[in-house]
């Protein structure tokens, strides 16, 4: 529910379709309806029930002739093993076998040809020829690509595919549209990001090569004016110091010596 909230799933438009009243939760001051998600929800879990049901899963095709659900379409499809069409959608596509593109689905996202629809419905949109009408906002980029990752993983979770206890490994922002400006942009500033973090390195390399330059060597030899000096060693040495064989015995007893 969290991501319908974010994506703004439940945003509707200020007009309304009569069919689409049993869908609307309230209008807001500025005109503008919000749908129930709760209901919303409802029908995405029919929709995939509806899906599910059909045994071969490439006989349901996914169409999006808008900019914003084509790339969500084209991750569904890979998804859940269905067809896609996207960008404009040629009449005679499920009913002109001459076409070279003709197909014949048993489910279909967006015909009227005898064939059970299921749509993605804003609240002008006109449920005619709509079997399994979706409420929610089919203009937000967000909205769109978030509606179809819902849906991919529900019927990834009635076909068995993945565990409905385990969190779905493929992100949401997988099916939203990337316009391509901004993803230049983005790749641009990430490109510059790289060559500074780069250029920093290197300057510290530099600067630690220099200073490894300069740094004044530890000695590791005797100085010069100690070559010739005798260096004092341990008791029974060469060179080392001796007692005195003449120290009397006992300090009490020749005290004058000192």
């Amino acid at each position: 529910m969290q991501k319908l909230l974010a994506c703004k799933v439940h945003i509707g438009t200020k007009n309304l379709d009569y069919h689409m009243t049993p869908y609307i939760w309230k209008r807001r001051d500025d005109g503008i309806y919000l749908m129930n998600l709760g209901k919303t929800w409802e029908k995405l879990m029919l929709a995939a029930r509806v899906i599910v049901a059909v045994e071969n899963a490439a006989d349901v095709v996914a169409i999006s002739a808008r900019t914003f659900g084509q790339r969500a379409v084209l991750k569904y499809a890979k998804a859940t093993g269905c067809k896609s069409v996207t960008g404009r959608f040629t009449p005679g596509t499920f009913t002109n076998q001459i076409q070279k593109r003709f197909m014949e689905p048993r489910r279909a996202r967006g015909s009227f040809a005898n064939i059970p629809t299921i749509a993605f419905c804003d609240t002008d949109s006109p449920l005619e020829y709509v079997d399994v009408a979706i409420p929610c906002n089919n203009k937000g980029r967000l909205s769109i690509g978030i509606m179809y990752w819902l849906l991919a993983r529900e019927v990834q979770r009635m076909r068995g595919v993945i565990d409905r206890q385990t969190p779905w490994d493929v992100m949401p922002d997988l099916y939203f549209y990337v316009d391509p400006e901004e993803a230049d942009a983005r790749e641009a500033e990430r490109a510059a990001a790289a060559a500074a973090a780069a250029t920093a390195a290197n300057a510290s390399a530099e600067a630690e090569a220099a200073y490894a330059e300069t740094a004044v060597p530890a000695a590791t030899e005797a100085p010069e004016w100690a070559a010739g000096a005798e260096q004092p060693g341990w008791p029974g040495e060469a060179g080392a110091f001796q007692l005195d064989s003449q120290a009397p015995d006992s300090w009490a007893d020749d005290g004058a010596a000192w």
